[in-house]
């Protein structure tokens, strides 16, 4: 169930005029202090990951050190409505997720994305994946899908939260093949491989950056990605589109954002050093090597992705009557 005391609670600070908590602003020299990265995630998911590889250069461009604080809870959005409502003075950033979509639909929130938060630059795409435990009998997608149709039901599926990509993706797929399986969310990517990997639960849907390393390890058996096709991320393992599922897409996605009202000139001093980060081959190659592929973008462009995300899998939602306590 949803934090609604917290989100409530957020709400009413969101409410406050945002003169009231505008400070003096010295933009001509930030930044000034360290900068705070918002994680609306726990640690050892693929938001919390992505931001430990960028850190390290991104804290060199600003030359301030770059603070992570993760925030975790209620699919992505404790932590977003805490970003939204910091002090619109630079110092304060948010690394959203997939659930940035979803949870505009999924949820009542005190915020609306498009309105509290400035977008800056997407900054890596990848496939979701779902995988088996290595116990399981569950050797393609064909197998889920024929013991799913026996015992509609009975069968469980992982993934790091309600109304999140993972699960809407997953109904998706469900509505098209006609099949029903159980959906057991996680407060976070982290806390749900573990129990997958400890074989809890026979199934999780995820990003790669989460399953990459237990894939290899062969703990994890990959049976479909939801790229159009194959991806070199899960090698050799079929997409839905391919397996029947025609049409099926859906990347997740990683963007980082301001909380609205933050200056331009220092939002596109951000996007700036956030560019050369991501252009850094190392940097580069560590996200690849987790399973997503960096894409550096203009604010403009991410904010008509985030936009145009939030429409398609709302639709989803609607269709499907996805609420935050499903």
């Amino acid at each position: 169930m949803v934090e609604r005391r917290s989100l409530i609670a957020l709400a009413a600070g969101l409410a406050a005029p945002a003169a009231l908590a505008r400070p003096a602003l010295a933009q001509g020299n930030w930044p000034a202090r360290p900068v705070r990265l918002v994680v609306a995630w726990p640690p050892g998911g693929s938001v919390d990951t992505i931001a430990r590889i960028l850190q390290p250069k991104w804290q060199e461009a600003l030359g301030q050190p770059i603070v992570i604080e993760n925030k975790g809870g209620a699919s992505g959005s404790i932590g977003a409505a805490d970003a939204a409502r910091a002090a619109p003075d630079g110092y304060t950033w948010l690394l959203a997720y997939d659930t940035t979509a979803t949870n505009e639909t999924v949820m009542r929130l005190p915020y609306k994305a498009m309105e509290a938060f400035a977008p800056v630059s997407l900054v890596a795409t990848g496939p979701l994946c779902m995988v088996a435990h290595k116990d399981t009998p569950y050797r393609t997608f064909k197998d889920v899908v024929e013991a799913a149709k026996r015992a509609p039901g009975d069968l469980n599926y992982a993934t790091s939260g309600v109304g999140g990509l993972a699960h809407v993706a997953t109904t998706l797929l469900q509505q098209q093949g006609d099949f029903r399986i159980a959906h057991v969310p996680y407060r976070g990517a982290g806390p749900a491989v573990q129990d997958a990997m400890a074989g809890h639960v026979p199934l999780f849907m995820s990003n790669v950056v989460v399953i990459s390393q237990h894939i290899k390890a062969g703990t994890l058996r990959p049976l479909g990605v939801t790229t159009p096709g194959e991806t070199p991320h899960v090698p050799g393992v079929p997409s839905f589109a391919q397996q029947g599922f025609g049409g099926f897409e859906a990347p997740t996605w990683w963007a980082l954002q301001a909380p609205a009202r933050v200056p331009a000139p220092i939002v596109q001093r951000m996007h700036q050093a956030l560019s050369g980060v991501l252009a850094d081959p190392d940097v580069r190659a560590k996200i690849e090597e987790q399973g997503a592929d960096v894409v550096s973008s203009t604010p403009e462009e991410c904010g008509r992705f985030i936009r145009a995300e939030i429409e398609k899998w709302g639709k989803v939602i609607r269709d499907n009557n996805i609420r935050a306590d499903s």
